[in-house]
């Protein structure tokens, strides 16, 4: 039997992911913490760190990870190449980028009172779900917007990253993840 190594302070990162998505369950302002997920792996690729954060600190990752492995909800079945792709990452990054824009106008619209606050949300793309029972605080309307439309996001990706590490290996929503495609991107640049 392989001797197993012994665990990093970082191979428990999976808990901060899945405690995010907890206590947005319950109170959407906690989706504001889901900006770190964003702001992290680009500061670290902007300023030398590479692909650090996917390689080691992502605990959406590592979530999928102890999904996948350590209760063994894998196939571990290769996934199609084509996910790997250069065209279907940039094309991902750019439906991605879309659905980000589309939340931040949203917000800026609840902000300027052109448009009211929406207590639901956008779930894989096409669904507006109900989620006014994680309102429990009065903040500023657009404040709440834009938590909401953060945990839509991220709520999205980790179902689509689930169903991904069930059907193939775990982590084959990495291979084409908006936030790692970008880091990619800046490390190619910064090596030019």
């Amino acid at each position: 039997m392989a001797k197993q190594k012994p665990k990093k302070w970082n191979d428990y990162l999976w808990i901060v992911s899945a405690t995010y998505f907890t206590l947005g369950f319950f109170n959407i302002i906690f989706a504001w913490l889901g900006v770190v997920c964003f702001l992290i792996p680009l500061l670290m690729a902007i300023f030398g760190g590479g692909k650090g954060y996917c390689n080691n600190y992502c605990g959406r990752g590592q979530l999928f990870l102890q999904i996948g492995n350590t209760l063994g909800w894998s196939s571990k079945r290769v996934a199609p190449r084509w996910l790997s792709s250069k065209w279907f990452r940039n094309g991902f990054l750019v439906f991605f980028l879309f659905f980000f824009i589309q939340m931040i106008v949203l917000t800026v619209h609840v902000a300027k009172g052109l448009d009211s606050l929406h207590q639901t949300i956008h779930l894989l793309w096409t669904f507006d779900v109900p989620w006014h029972w994680a309102y429990p605080v009065a903040v500023d309307p657009w404040v709440a917007q834009f938590a909401f439309g953060l945990y839509g996001i991220m709520l999205t990706s980790l179902i689509v990253g689930v169903i991904l590490t069930v059907v193939f290996r775990p982590r084959t929503w990495c291979v084409f993840c908006p936030m790692g495609n970008m880091t990619q991107m800046i490390c190619k640049l910064k090596n030019q």
